[in-house]
């Protein structure tokens, strides 16, 4: 299997987002997620998400000015060559 590289975007359900992305980890792909629309809600499922992306060793960005503050940032033009970047991009 070739190795791709796959950008996910949390834009419904960041829930799902984090565990989709952790989980194309175990394929050797190599994932970004990026958060979008709102905040991630503070809650022990997505606590539980986050330690499995921190196990994938996958670093969230987002494009919620509100979280620039924790995570990496990403504008309109950073966003357009992450999407363009990639191999393959899932909108979650």
């Amino acid at each position: 299997m070739n190795e791709k590289s796959i950008l996910v975007l949390g834009r419904r359900d960041h829930t799902e987002a984090m565990r989709v992305a952790a989980g194309l980890t175990i394929f050797g792909h190599e994932v970004r997620l990026v958060f979008m629309t709102e905040p991630v809600a503070e809650s022990d499922e997505n606590a539980a998400q986050a330690e499995l992306l921190e196990l994938s060793d996958i670093e969230p960005e987002t494009t919620v000015k509100a979280m620039a503050n924790d995570l990496p940032y990403l504008d309109a033009a950073a966003l357009g060559q992450a999407i363009a970047a990639a191999d393959r991009v899932v909108n979650i």
